[in-house]
């Protein structure tokens, strides 16, 4: 499935919280934490489902800069450095459709490896 492109893109900074809605009318807000635990970036994903990483600590992370990138995706840059993600449309629409349970997941493994959402 491809997603539709999105026809608003507002980063709420004080909120940290990117709001996107796209052409299939579709409205998400994702936190800055989320999209950041999330990253489509090999540092977070791997290059493998057995790679990806648990990235704790990023309660307070926000997002600093939104770049295009080509017709398709958006490189976010986060306060914490972090800039290596490129977010496609798809991505992006996948993320707010599935946010529940990712998050609820994401939850799940920082407890069972006793970690915490608390930076440092």
């Amino acid at each position: 499935m491809t997603a539709p492109e999105p026809t608003e893109i507002r980063l709420r900074r004080a909120e940290r919280v990117l709001e996107i809605t796209f052409a299939d009318g579709a409205h998400f807000e994702l936190s800055a934490e989320y999209l950041r635990v999330e990253s489509p970036s090999a540092e977070v994903q791997g290059h493998s489902p057995s790679e990806r990483q648990l990235v704790a600590g990023k309660k307070a992370v926000g997002i600093s800069r939104l770049e295009p990138n080509g017709n398709y995706a958006v490189r976010i840059t986060f306060d914490d450095g972090h800039s290596t993600g490129i977010y496609s449309w798809d991505y992006l629409h996948r993320l707010g459709r599935e946010q529940d349970q990712r998050w609820t997941a994401y939850l799940k493994a920082l407890d069972a490896a006793g970690l915490s959402r608390d930076p440092g």
